[in-house]
Order: structure tokens, then sequence, then C-alpha cells
């Protein structure tokens, strides 16, 4: 197998490690970009201030592929939400994938079948309560992906993927006590919360010559919750 270089922006996450992991099994190169300190496993290792233009390391070389994994869970009800709060969530998981992108565009343009993937939400599709800030965020991605795949097609693939909740730090706050997980799990149509490898396996799947003939796609990787309602 010939082995692959791929950049992840917020490396640090759950689910960015165990994605990962899942790549260098297969013998790929995975470099890690974190505001986080250093984190094991990753081939090599950036940490920056904030997720934006002009702070991401130049990276030498063509790459395969780039992910963006930062993300929030900023849910009020939307009185009580700030125009700060809108800023600085769209910041995070928008603008910073849009930086996070121009930077390497070059890398993955001098490679055959690149791959990004983006990640967004089962709740821009569903309409949730509290999620006005998250869903405004999230669905400028979702528009993005589908953009970018245009523009970019056929060299470089486009996709996203829309996860309801999963067991990550990032939600452990509404999963945290034996009744919210319960109640959380009652909610989903498959009866459980997400794990990090759920999504991680559809990452690399994405990433891989698997999927070599998808793009512009947000996929739901959701237990079925965007699409179905039991009884």
């Amino acid at each position: 197998m010939v082995s692959k270089t791929y950049i992840f922006a917020g490396a640090s996450s759950k689910i960015a490690i165990e994605t990962a992991k899942l790549l260098k099994i297969n013998g790929h190169n995975v470099i890690g970009i974190s505001t986080k300190m250093k984190i094991k496993g990753y081939d090599e290792f950036y940490t920056v201030g904030k997720y934006d233009f002009g702070v991401f390391p130049p990276i030498d070389g063509p790459v395969d592929g780039i992910v963006y994994f930062p993300g929030t869970i900023n849910l009020k009800p939307f009185n009580r939400l700030s125009q700060v709060d809108f800023i600085q969530d769209y910041q995070i998981n928008s603008l910073g994938a849009v930086a996070f992108t121009h930077a390497y565009l070059s890398n993955l343009k001098n490679t055959e079948q690149a791959s990004i993937v983006y990640l967004s939400t089962v709740a821009v599709s569903t309409g949730m309560p509290f999620h006005s800030s998250i869903s405004m965020a999230k669905g400028a991605i979702e528009g993005l992906t589908k953009a970018l795949a245009a523009e970019l097609a056929p060299s470089v693939r486009v996709n996203c993927i829309a996860p309801s909740l999963t067991d990550t730090p990032l939600s452990e706050k509404f999963i945290n006590s034996p009744e919210k997980l319960e109640a959380s799990e009652k909610r989903n149509p498959l009866k459980k919360v997400g794990s990090a490898m759920d999504i991680a396996n559809a990452i690399e799947f994405l990433l891989s010559g698997k999927s070599g003939w998808i793009t512009g796609q947000v996929i739901a990787v959701d237990g079925g919750m965007g699409n179905i309602k039991l009884l």
C-alpha cells in the first residue's frame, strides 16, 4: 500500500485521535495541528494559538487529505445568544475551516484525487431547540462543502459528515450522568449515543480511495436521527 499524508486541524479531539490511529495502522502519515499541547500518535505535531488565516504552519510536499475537526456545542435559547456567541461559533466552525483549507490547498492539488472532510451536525438538517448559533455555523460548512466540491472537481473531493450526539469530551456535559445518557439514548432511533470510532470510520472511508466516486455529500452518521422517527 502506498503511504499517504494527511493533515488534521483540531488534532487533540477524541475523534481526530481515533481517525489518526486508523490511518496509521494502514501505514499513512498523519500531521496534527491543535491549539492544545502536543498529543502522541502523530508523525508531526504543531501547536497554534487559534484556527485562523496566517497561523497554520507551512508544510512541504503533496498532501492527500485534510480534515477540520474543531467545533463548538453552544446551546442556549435564541434570546440568550449574543452577537459574540454567533461570531465565535462562526469563527471556530466555519472561518477556521476556510483558513485551514486555504493554507493547504496547493498541497492537495499536488496529488491525485485528494480529499477534504469537514464536520457538521444533524441539527442543520433537523430543527432542534437551542441550536440556532451552531446550526448557522455548521450550515455554512455544508454550503462550503458543496461549493468547493464543484469548484475543485475532479482533482479534489470534498465531503462532510453530520453526526448526532457523540461521546466525546465536547459533549460530556450532556451525558455525564446515567440519567442524561439514558435520555440521550432514548432520543436516538438506534438507542445509542455515537462513539468517536463511529465517526472516525466514516472519515477514514471518505479519505480513502474506497470513496473515490463520492464528492459534494453531507453524510449523516447519526443513528438515523436526521431521517427517521420511531412511533
